[in-house]
């Protein structure tokens, strides 16, 4: 292309290198060191007068060392009358820091954003933000691409009977991504859900029983009000006295209801409370009516849980049986809450420890999404003496699973996820998907491990050392050269970058 130049940074050699390829050009050159003190030299060896240039910068292993590099090149470019000056970051640097997790938080990726535009940056391409409202913290035009056609036509072509696929999310912060993967391909979706064991709540329930029948608004019977309480509690003897509304209590002091809620569950019986009604049907009153006369043929319940949801135990960062020994021990948290395995504690401290007196954290204190992908939680997931409860929403049992996130960091909650929808919900294949695969520490080779992954897929958004990549049989590197190479044409020539959006054909 006249007029462009395409600078590569020290992350990510080989990407760029691919990118210049599908754009028919070599990447300009530059001299990119650092001095004995660690300060970083850029010299730019060709004239970038009007011209429109890309520095082309991933995240790395050194992450602080490359975004000085990216900010001094696009510093350099500017002074040397560059035209327009597009930063392309596959992985955008601190984009996990997007909000405040705490009263004294700073959100570091705003800070990255306005440091690109005082350094001369006039565009943004990048891939998948951690999340998307970031677009808002720059003063430019942002490209936020999607690796998503790029996933979905892999799994088209390599899962073995893809269309009885489950699309899996490890936590509630991605069932927005997990769900455009499985509207995308028209598959059913679930959910991994990760909380630690609580104590039962004493206080709580001593409390909402002085509640009962608070919600029982009064209501009009022949001119008469009458409470509903009291209208359905009235002995059948037709006398005015009513059945006490006392509930029992435990051997320890806590109130239980001696007839717990019931349970709907899967039986092909009609339910009194939701139905489809036609013109051509009775009215629903009068079917309620029926149904009161002749009990034998209402709905039954019954205390089973539903089949779709099922429940496991997650001690040291992986999934027990049933009968194993839970850790004697309760844990109190950052947050004040109180995890508890069983043993004769007192009961009001039991409760003073519970949620009741300590409600979760708002927003500003950190969220479930925010806090499931921080080194603390994951730190929790290995701790032996805390146990967890894990769930999973949704029916994986003899399917394949994809388990799919913006970005493989920690191998924790991957393989606490893999095992529940193996062990637990009965999954033929795990496959683990995103779209930036970090692997901080040793995640990769404690995923390779895991007898429940299979695969492991991500793109080469972030660079991955070719020791590594060589000894994991299991990873799949997906390549965004060619997504990124249209980006710059399209950008060049101010064409629309809309058909990149959209999903590919096989």
């Amino acid at each position: 292309m006249r007029g462009t130049l395409v600078f590569s940074g020290t992350s990510c050699p080989a990407l760029t290198g691919k990118i210049c390829e599908n754009l028919g050009m070599a990447p300009a050159e530059a001299d990119l060191s650092q001095f004995s003190n660690g300060e970083t030299s850029v010299r730019i060896l060709t004239s970038v007068r009007d011209k429109d240039v890309f520095v082309v910068q991933s995240g790395s292993p050194t992450i602080n060392d490359t975004i000085m590099e990216l900010l001094i090149m696009i510093s350099a470019c500017k002074g040397g009358s560059a035209n327009k000056i597009t930063a392309v970051l596959p992985y955008f640097p601190y984009s996990r820091q997007s909000k405040k997790k705490s009263h004294r938080g700073a959100i570091t990726a705003r800070m990255l954003a306005n440091l690109l535009h005082v350094a001369g940056v006039k565009h943004v391409i990048t891939v998948d933000l951690h999340a998307s409202q970031m677009q808002g913290f720059f003063k430019c035009p942002v490209d936020n691409l999607h690796a998503e056609p790029l996933i979905a036509r892999w799994i088209r072509m390599n899962v073995p009977n893809w269309k009885e696929a489950v699309v899996v999310s490890k936590n509630p912060g991605g069932t927005k991504r997990v769900t455009s993967l499985a509207d995308a391909l028209k598959l059913n979706f679930g959910l991994v859900t990760t909380d630690r064991k609580r104590a039962p709540n004493m206080t709580a329930s001593m409390i909402m029983n002085h509640l009962d029948g608070w919600d029982n608004t009064p209501t009009y019977v022949n001119g008469v009000r009458r409470s509903r309480a009291i209208s359905e509690d009235r002995d059948s003897d037709g006398n005015n006295s009513t059945r006490s509304s006392h509930v029992p209590g435990e051997s320890q002091g806590s109130p239980r209801r001696s007839n717990p809620p019931p349970v709907r569950t899967n039986s092909l019986t009609r339910s009194p409370y939701t139905r489809a009604y036609t013109p051509s049907q009775t009215s629903p009153i009068e079917e309620l009516k029926d149904e009161e006369e002749n009990p034998d043929e209402a709905q039954v319940y019954n205390d089973q849980r539903a089949q779709e949801v099922t429940q496991g135990r997650l001690v040291q960062g992986h999934v027990v049986p049933d009968d194993f020994q839970s850790p004697a021990q309760s844990d109190v948290g950052a947050d004040g809450s109180q995890s508890y395995q069983g043993g004769d504690d007192d009961p009001m401290t039991m409760s003073h420890a519970s949620s009741f007196f300590a409600p979760e954290p708002h927003a500003l204190g950190g969220s479930g999404d925010a806090g499931g992908s921080s080194d603390e939680e994951e730190e929790k997931l290995r701790d032996p003496k805390i146990e967890h409860m894990i769930t999973l929403v949704g029916n994986v049992k003899d399917r394949p699973v994809l388990i799919v996130d913006d970005m493989i960091d920690k191998a924790g909650s991957w393989i606490a996820a893999a095992e529940t929808v193996v062990k637990r919900g009965k999954a033929k294949k795990v496959y683990c998907m995103a779209t930036h695969g970090v692997f901080g520490a040793d995640c990769l080779e404690q995923m390779q491990a895991c007898d429940c992954i299979d695969q492991i897929i991500v793109t080469n958004s972030f660079p991955i050392p070719d020791r590594r990549a060589k000894n994991a049989s299991k990873l799949v590197i997906l390549d965004l050269s060619y997504l990124l190479a249209e980006a710059i044409r399209r950008n060049h020539y101010g064409e629309s970058i809309s058909p990149l959006f959209q999903h590919m054909a096989d």
